[in-house]
């Protein structure tokens, strides 16, 4: 039976634009039955507004429990079972809507009294299991992990399901049936053949919200200060620790907070103070970012289409008054080989377009094809969204990129559905968004032509040439000054010999291979120097050392 099309007008009331009327909701509150005097609505609607969730959210759940309500105060004649499958990527968020739902269906005898029953799907094994679940006093029945069913052989689903729907469908008012799921698209995978199963079930989707900065700031101090002797210098440095992570971070804020909670309890002393708080790269300067950049070896070419593009953004700002400028178009491509040091200029880009206001946070979002595309139909395109979201605000960086004009003349629909996702996001947020798209140069080009709108987005493309013999040689020698060696001419003599014979190799690293070799040289000297003790033996790499055994297994 498919209750959304009997019921269609009660259904489309929960899920419209009706606002709810509090002075009337107090008015009714006034009125309820003795057995729920204890309990006042008001409250859990207080609940519900305390939840970092959208305005949206909030009220679609304040609609199902206004009409428990008025089904238990006969104002409502319809039963509607309320079973419903919860999307939220937020597990403490989900428990506290489960309970809020809970208090309002027992204590208003929606259906009967009991506790909360949660079972992950990954536990039930058979068909009696699941029956068992329903068996006890529970009145809401929670299923977790339910995209697990994927996985499972097709003739336990169909029992499964038929079984659920069977039981759903027998016990609307003695069962309340949550199913909790993080991804709507995977749920949809899980019902493409149980259709009828999902007209019974409410989609409820919880588009969660960040608290601020001094909320976290402060919860994190009051769940420390139970017990434990707090610094006053600690609590300043917490708070500028929380105002300069928090807005970065991709983890939900009750990841955060308990990740972050747990490293301070665990380099505390006998008093907290701030040594406790774990280290982080702290924002450079504008100054201070073209001084990195311009002490990394060659890309005389990078750096120098980098400085023209900051002294184009800061005169367009100058005089935005004066010149109608066009809007800089700050999506680009970059080619070049292995090793040639994209993802370290990405990093940077990252930095001085914060630093000129362009991007919200400073942060970059490294990912590849594998990352946007996924294995069934319907399921890359809010794969690639996800990532983009992740990455709203800062830098989206793709490497590898070319991989995603694979097949895509054949027939590969996956790929070109990622492609078109990201040329629509690039469109829609262009004011909080720029995307790097990076690869081989001759690869890059056949990604360049899959898709039109790609090309006609991108502002700038920067190639990153090959490193010379000479400044590999630079590099490897920068690696060994930094960790405190000292190297021989003999020994720089048989690097530059080992760079020259590689160099033409296929797949060869540039920086990669420099560091690749480094890392085997410094393993060779410490056995090299087994036994020694004198300290200029100990801090100085000779020809000996230099090993080229297994040296392009990256």
């Amino acid at each position: 039976m498919d209750n959304k099309k009997i019921l269609g007008s009660i259904y489309d009331d929960f899920f419209g634009t009706v606002e709810l009327n509090t002075e009337s909701e107090q008015i009714s509150q006034q009125n309820t039955t003795v057995e729920n005097k204890e309990f006042n609505i008001l409250d859990e609607f207080q609940k519900i507004d305390d939840l970092y969730i959208t305005e949206e959210s909030k009220k679609i759940l304040k609609k199902i429990l206004e009409y428990i309500r008025k089904y238990s105060e006969k104002q409502e004649k319809h039963f509607i079972p309320f079973n419903m499958c919860i999307y939220s990527d937020n597990e403490e968020t989900t428990e506290e809507i489960t309970q809020i739902i809970h208090n309002a269906v027992t204590k208003f005898s929606y259906v009967k009294k009991g506790n909360i029953n949660e079972n992950s799907i990954y536990n039930i094994e058979n068909i009696e299991q699941l029956q068992n679940t329903y068996k006890s006093t529970n009145s809401v029945i929670v299923l977790n992990d339910f995209s697990v069913l994927n996985s499972k052989e097709q003739e336990f689903r169909d029992k499964f399901f038929h079984k659920l729907e069977e039981i759903i469908t027998n016990n609307q008012q003695e069962f309340f049936t949550i199913i909790v799921s993080s991804s709507k698209e995977l749920m949809n995978q899980v019902f493409v053949k149980n259709e009828e199963l999902k007209q019974t079930i409410f989609e409820l989707e919880i588009t969660s919200t960040s608290p601020d900065v001094q909320y976290v700031y402060q919860t994190i101090l009051e769940k420390l200060q139970e017990n434990n002797e707090i610094s006053e210098e600690f609590q300043t440095s917490l708070l500028d620790y929380i105002a300069n992570t928090y807005p970065k971070t991709d983890l939900s804020y009750p990841e955060y907070r308990d990740n972050l909670y747990q490293k301070i309890l665990f380099n505390k002393d006998t008093k907290i103070s701030k040594e406790a708080l774990p280290k982080y790269e702290k924002e450079k300067t504008m100054d201070e970012i073209f001084e990195e950049l311009n002490s990394l070896v060659g890309l005389e070419k990078v750096k120098q289409a980098l400085q023209d593009l900051v002294n184009l953004i800061e005169l367009k700002k100058k005089t935005n008054d004066i010149l109608k400028m066009q809007d800089v178009n700050l999506h680009m491509v970059f080619l070049g080989n292995p090793g040639t040091g994209k993802t370290t200029v990405a990093r940077l880009i990252s930095g001085i377009l914060y630093n000129l206001g362009y991007i919200e946070q400073n942060k970059l979002i490294e990912v590849s094809s594998k990352d946007l595309v996924a294995e069934y139909v319907g399921q890359t395109g809010p794969k690639t969204m996800s990532v983009v979201e992740k990455a709203l605000g800062g830098v989206l960086f793709i490497d590898e990129a070319y991989s995603l004009a694979e097949g895509i003349g054949s027939g590969n629909s996956y790929n070109a559905e990622a492609i078109a996702t990201l040329i629509q996001a690039m469109e829609n947020n262009r004011d909080n968004l720029v995307v790097i798209f990076a690869g081989y140069t001759k690869e890059m080009q056949s990604f360049l032509n899959a898709n039109s709108g790609i090309v006609s987005r991108i502002g700038y493309t920067l190639e990153f040439e090959d490193y010379t013999e000479q400044q590999l040689l630079q590099i490897f020698n920068s690696m060994i000054k930094k960790a405190g060696f000292e190297i021989t001419k003999s020994a720089e003599e048989k690097v530059l010999k080992i760079i020259g014979e590689y160099k033409n190799t296929k797949n060869f690293g540039n920086a990669r291979f420099a560091r690749n070799l480094y890392e085997k040289t410094v393993i060779k000297h410490a056995s090299n120097t087994k036994g020694k003790k004198s300290k200029k033996i100990l801090r100085t790499i000779e020809e000996q050392d230099i090993s080229t055994e297994n040296l392009l297994k990256m």
